[in-house]
């Protein structure tokens, strides 16, 4: 089957440090909606937790996933179904599972919905749990992703989930992927030739400050301002590398590695092969933005 693209006071601190900008910091503070009071947030943990180069993933709980699966769209938008999604929706929701994941998968949702969904999540508690995963299907542009009848910023879902709004959440990782173009330009590739314990310390719990923004992954299936590929019936390109990196290294390899070698396989293993001949032989890369703090081992519940 055809390959598809996606389409359619100053802050100074008594150290001196001072925000690389002009002006004084802004009263909101982070990025996007429900943006914090900048102050970051407080957190309880103990000393060797929190200089552990390692998220502590001993909780009784894996943690909470909701994958959005949108494949079909209100005439209004201009946006046509998307087919293979549903198979994504599958990949996603089998290694999530398998990996301790409580995964709920919402279909169709609008804006509003979508919105919902989220703001709900983040209110639950979160307290017994390692951390926390999203996935979004559907269409996209940059900051944007579409619910069914519309688009809404990227932001917008993942605000409640910041340290200050959703405190049982705060110091753990929050964890995104994201499959949905992010504008309009193809890739076409260049070719490029090969030569041939436990101790004192765990007791002492005091209260640390961090950033309000700290603690997220978010994986997108593609660079700004390039449109991603789904194959009609195997599914998106970066789904189905994330599903078979994960399967076979989740239990012993961390995050960012696992997600280098996804970055990897679409890069080296996927090309277009189109009905239009514009469309062919293009190319994708991935893009990991990721403000973790420490490494992400999903080690196995018991």
């Amino acid at each position: 089957m055809d390959d598809q693209m996606e389409t359619n006071d100053n802050a100074v601190n008594s150290t001196g440090d001072a925000p690389d900008a002009s002006g004084q910091a802004g009263a909101t503070g982070g990025t996007g909606s429900g943006g914090s009071s900048g102050g970051g947030v407080p957190v309880t943990m103990s000393a060797s937790q929190f200089t552990a180069e390692c998220y502590d993933f001993n909780h009784n709980e894996r943690g909470r996933a909701i994958i959005f699966n949108n494949k079909k769209f209100d005439s209004s938008t201009n946006m046509g179904e998307r087919t293979g999604t549903d198979k994504d929706a599958e990949t996603l929701y089998m290694i999530l599972t398998e990996m301790g994941f409580d995964v709920v998968v919402k279909h169709d949702c609008t804006m509003k919905e979508m919105e919902v969904s989220m703001n709900k999540m983040a209110r639950e508690d979160h307290s017994d749990e390692d951390c926390f995963a999203c996935a979004i299907l559907s269409h996209g542009e940059e900051g944007y992703v579409y619910g069914k009848d519309g688009p809404i910023q990227v932001d917008r879902l993942v605000a409640p989930f910041k340290g200050h709004r959703c405190r049982t959440l705060a110091g753990k990782p929050k964890i995104f992927f994201i499959q949905a173009c992010r504008g309009t330009q193809l890739d076409d590739g260049v070719e490029v030739t090969d030569s041939k314990g436990m101790g004192p310390e765990d007791m002492e719990v005091e209260i640390r400050r961090i950033p309000t923004e700290a603690d997220f992954l978010m994986a997108y299936s593609v660079v700004p301002g390039y449109f991603a590929w789904r194959n009609s019936t195997r599914g998106s390109w970066f789904v189905q590398a994330l599903g078979e990196v994960f399967r076979e290294n989740w239990k012993r390899m961390d995050l960012l590695s696992m997600m280098t070698r996804v970055s990897r396989k679409v890069a080296y293993d996927f090309e277009s092969n189109a009905s239009k001949e514009f469309m062919n032989r293009k190319k994708q890369i991935p893009c990991v933005t990721s403000m973790l703090t420490k490494d992400v081992y999903f080690t196995p519940k018991k």
